[in-house]
């Protein structure tokens, strides 16, 4: 019996029974959905890493706190997180936002307006290996601490972030290509399980990775890529293009300045200027490389939205080139002939920017037209007004006068600018008779039927006078001519329109009047309404409504009802016109006069 007591007591005592045991717990972190709605929650919806980058450092020190994980309070003891430290789940979430701390960093740095220098390059590198140390960190704690699906999607995350780092350093491109296949396989594998929330966040990685995958390949030479093509791919919106769209604008201008060189003048009708700054060159052929994209083949297909982004681009680069050309002024000197050729320039550029301003508020008024005329499906779907086209219109109009009074100062004038002065007259014509009609649509939509009769009428003569002026003209936009052939007959038709509509409401206007004048009542008594608080306190019911309907408390109506009163009779004195009063000369005082008066008199 002894020897069985003590056999038991050994049993028990052994360490490999008590760890074998043991079950050790594993944890299970949603990696890609978590950092997805934190980036998205906190900043990288707009692309604000510095904003995301305060978040990761809030969240640490909750972190922190709540863990009692704290690094001492006097002196700074950096506390290490081992597979032992790990008793929660909490303790990976805090090696994890350690990753996404240094890597937003990074990115921070990267988004600078003039690009890093060489020493924030460093930094920026240093940051990029602090968040790759991080990621292997994480990795490894979660194959051994956590699930196999957590295990997969740490792994593939450190694999991203080694992608990155090489990415950036321009080095050892196949093995960051194989970094990014990796993290893609993984991502697709993950794709094909779980929710639909998961499968679309791991289907949007795997687009967002696509870019960077194409370049490496690009740079090891295993795909020759063009410009337009890598300018396509770097289009993809989210957190994981960033760095390529980065690393893809310093290439273009690279490509840029290479380009600049055999641009040495700009042509505007039949001018040639010089361009000898080499700013101005970059500038503006960074903006005819995007005006490609709005007037060449493939500009149909391009949605509204990105048509708008592009222009801004466009304004964006004649801007810099304006700027450089006045610096270039300002510094000419007494040079009458640099000067001149910069003026001329400067004017050149300042009357492509107005062209493209006005393509872009047509574009405008494109997008607020099909707003106009389509039908409200969607509650929160904003329907365009009439005013905002008459808004929109008279922006044009401003545009189209400023333009033409660019080209038409100066003495010597060549036949290019007077037929183009010409061309923004007839724009002009156009312009007046369109905002005349949204004008009268927004005074049919007020009600006021003489107002908008007579105002359907004036736009129907100005695009009459519009037409035919577009008609002789030898240079004819048969665009513009089918829509002012379009706004003619509209004018007609809704001239017609609001000139029935008004007869009919002035023949009605008797018959409402009268069904109006009988349903005045002073008390308001035969109206079916709710009582009030104040006339049924005898019952207990809320005179509030509930909080989620919208309705006002009835307690009691304001302004207060009318109510008959009794007035003092009205007396007419009907024998007052029939009596005959006496005289009363006699008692009237006499004035005395004087000698002299009296011989006057």
């Amino acid at each position: 019996m002894a020897k069985v007591n003590e056999a038991a007591a050994m049993e028990i005592d052994d360490p490999n029974s008590n760890i074998s045991d043991q079950i050790s717990p594993k944890f299970s972190i949603n990696v890609l959905q978590l950092l997805k709605s934190a980036q998205m929650q906190h900043g990288l919806r707009h692309g604000d890493y510095t904003r995301y980058r305060r978040y990761c450092t809030a969240r640490l020190r909750r972190l922190y706190k709540s863990l009692k994980f704290t690094h001492g309070r006097g002196k700074y003891t950096r506390k290490a997180i081992s597979e032992s430290t790990v008793t929660e789940v909490r303790f990976l979430h805090v090696v994890l936002y350690m990753a996404e701390r240094a890597w937003s960093h990074a990115m921070e740095k990267r988004q600078l307006p003039d690009g890093p220098n060489a020493r924030q390059r460093i930094y920026l590198i240093g940051r990029l290996r602090k968040a790759v140390k991080w990621a292997d960190l994480f990795s490894h704690l979660c194959s051994v601490k956590g699930d196999s699906r957590t295990s997969l999607e740490a792994e593939a995350y450190a694999s991203y972030m080694k992608g990155n780092l090489l990415f950036e350093q321009d080095r050892n491109w196949d093995t960051a290509l194989r970094n990014f296949k990796s993290a893609r396989s993984v991502y697709e594998e993950l794709g094909k399980y779980g929710d639909v929330e998961n499968q679309v966040l791991c289907r949007e990685r795997v687009e967002e990775l696509e870019p960077s995958i194409r370049y490496c390949l690009h740079k090891i030479g295993g795909s020759n890529l063009q410009a337009s093509e890598l300018l396509q791919i770097g289009e993809m919106e989210g957190p994981a293009s960033d760095l390529f769209k980065s690393k893809l604008e310093a290439v273009m201008a690279e490509a840029r300045s290479q380009q600049a060189a055999s641009l040495t003048e700009f042509h505007w009708l039949g001018n040639r200027f010089p361009i000898t700054n080499a700013k101005t060159r970059v500038a503006i052929l960074k903006a005819q490389e995007l005006e490609k994209d709005l007037h060449g083949p493939l500009a149909d297909s391009l949605s509204a939205e990105k048509r708008l982004v592009t222009f801004d681009k466009v304004f964006t680069a004649y801007h810099e080139a304006r700027s450089c050309i006045r610096s270039d002024l300002a510094s000419a000197g007494s040079a009458e002939n640099v000067k001149d050729d910069l003026n001329g320039l400067d004017k050149a550029v300042s009357a492509v920017l107005g062209q493209r301003t006005i393509e872009r508020n047509q574009l405008l008024v494109s997008i607020a037209k099909s707003k106009l005329t389509r039908r409200r499906d969607d509650k929160n779907e904003k329907v365009t007004k009439p005013e905002e086209l008459v808004r929109l219109y008279d922006l044009l109009l401003q545009n189209t006068a400023d333009l033409s009074d660019l080209v038409s100062s100066g003495r010597d004038r060549k036949p290019e600018e007077v037929t183009f002065a010409e061309e923004c007259e007839l724009k002009s014509l156009a312009f007046r008779a369109e905002r005349c009609f949204y004008l009268a649509r927004s005074y049919s939509l007020a009600g006021k039927r003489s107002e908008a009769y007579a105002l359907y009428c004036r736009a129907r003569s100005l695009a009459e006078n519009a037409l035919w002026k577009f008609q002789a003209h030898s240079k004819t936009d048969q665009v513009m001519i089918k829509e002012l052939k379009t706004l003619y007959d509209e004018c007609r038709s809704y001239s017609c329109i609001e000139h029935a509509t008004g007869i009919i409401e002035e023949v009605k206007a008797p018959e409402n009047l009268s069904k109006k004048i009988s349903t005045i009542s002073l008390t308001g008594a035969d109206k079916k309404v709710e009582k009030y608080l104040l006339e049924k306190l005898d019952l207990y019911e809320s005179a509030i409504s509930e909080s989620n309907v919208k309705a006002v408390p009835r307690i009691e109506p304001f302004p207060p009802a009318f109510q008959s009163i009794p007035r003092n009779p009205i007396v007419l004195d009907l024998a007052y016109n029939a009596i005959d009063f006496p005289s009363i000369e006699n008692r009237m005082k006499k004035d005395k006069k004087g000698f002299i008066s009296r011989l006057w008199g």
